[in-house]
């Protein structure tokens, strides 16, 4: 697991808390935010996994290779 993946699932996991505070609130901006901010953080871990399937071809390909994913 990289870095990215960590930070994108924090926030997503960030998202989903503030959604429900904004839906249990009836604070519908507080229900925007958190939705977008899940989403974003969805986004971020889906780049995340992608480099560590990137990194994980790479090292097939070429086994002596050490790629970085940060």
């Amino acid at each position: 697991m990289n870095k990215t993946q960590i930070t994108g699932r924090i926030e997503e996991a960030e998202g989903k808390i503030e959604q429900a505070v904004g839906v249990i609130l009836d604070d519908k901006g507080m229900e925007l935010k958190g939705n977008v901010k899940k989403n974003v953080g969805k986004v971020q871990a889906g780049f995340g996994d992608l480099k560590e399937k990137i990194k994980k071809q790479l090292k097939r390909i070429n086994p002596g290779h050490t790629a970085k994913a940060s």
